[in-house]
């Protein structure tokens, strides 16, 4: 089990032991193939020294916009465990808020990176900005890096076929209905987590009790039914079958994850789970009625399963 990285929240009086990093730099949102280049950039340019990622919450994004809809496509916690599997010793999550958004550039390299972090080494992406209206960019960073004696490393784009990988297009894949397409550019399948939380219990009467799970400041991806691999609290993996949508056959009016977890039986009321995306079967449609509805899971249950191989 990979173990989890120490977190801190803010630059300020942070202990020794955090301080003296090498440091990668960036919003850091679904830990995609792309960010983790950076943090072995981050690590090969000082090996011997420990692994910081510095990254803000909440996303500057949800920040400067806060009515936009969710688009996370991780939250804190599931962002610092990514981040912790992808090697980082530290994790260094600044809230982002008016006095860092005020913050200038130069002031964020000197009081933040270098005095506060004490940063011996830095990488980020070629399109890394920060400061007052983005007014640091990789060059400013370079210049003033090497004029503190901080080594710095800029990561190019990490490409596939379809492209440079970025979370905008991990987002649009996802909400487009391709969740492979998103694991192979994450490099890992997309997963909600949260707490299950009391449904109607209407699935519990029709033979396929569900864990309900909300999609909170998550991206909400295609509605519709997908075959799902769920993560317990206690490290097991139990395959299934989930709808995420409104459920307008039974007049749902907020959009959620319901999965139904093949061959388990467990009550796993307030468990934090971890639902992940691995195939999506078909999109969201209104039954004409229970039975109708009925017959259709048991065919969507069928099709994960062959998907699952399970």
């Amino acid at each position: 089990m990979t173990p989890t990285p120490v977190l801190h929240s803010d630059w300020r009086g942070l202990p020794e032991a955090a301080c003296g990093a090498t440091l990668a730099l960036g919003n850091f949102d679904g830990v995609h193939l792309g960010h983790r280049a950076v943090l072995r950039a981050a690590h090969a340019g000082r090996p011997e020294l420990k692994l910081a990622a510095l990254t803000f919450e909440p996303h500057p994004r949800e920040h400067f916009r806060p009515d936009d809809p969710p688009f996370r496509l991780t939250l804190s916690a599931a962002k610092a465990a990514a981040l912790g599997a992808a090697g980082a010793d530290l994790v260094i999550a600044l809230p982002f808020d008016a006095a860092l958004a005020a913050m200038p550039a130069e002031d964020f390299v000197t009081e933040v990176l270098h005095r506060g972090l004490g940063a011996k080494h830095l990488a980020c992406g070629a399109d890394f900005a920060f400061g007052h209206r983005r007014g640091g960019d990789v060059g400013f960073l370079a210049a003033r890096a090497e004029a503190l004696g901080i080594g710095l490393t800029v990561v190019p784009p990490v490409a596939d076929e379809a492209g440079p990988i970025s979370s905008s297009r991990i987002r649009r894949a996802l909400q487009d209905g391709y969740p492979e397409r998103a694991a192979a550019a994450l490099g890992r399948p997309w997963a909600i987590a949260g707490v299950v939380s009391h449904g109607d219990k209407r699935g519990r009467s029709i033979g396929f009790p569900t864990a309900n799970v909300p999609l909170g400041r998550h991206l909400e991806p295609a509605r519709g039914v997908y075959a799902v691999e769920v993560r317990l609290a206690d490290g097991a993996t139990v395959p299934g079958v989930a709808n995420i949508g409104l459920r307008p056959t039974v007049g749902g009016s907020e959009s959620r994850v319901e999965a139904h977890l093949f061959d388990y039986a467990g009550d796993l009321y307030g468990q934090e789970v971890s639902v992940a995306l691995r195939h999506f079967l078909r999109p969201e449609r209104k039954f004409a009625g229970l039975p109708e509805l009925v017959a259709q899971i048991g065919a969507d249950a069928a099709e994960a399963r062959r998907l699952l191989a399970v």
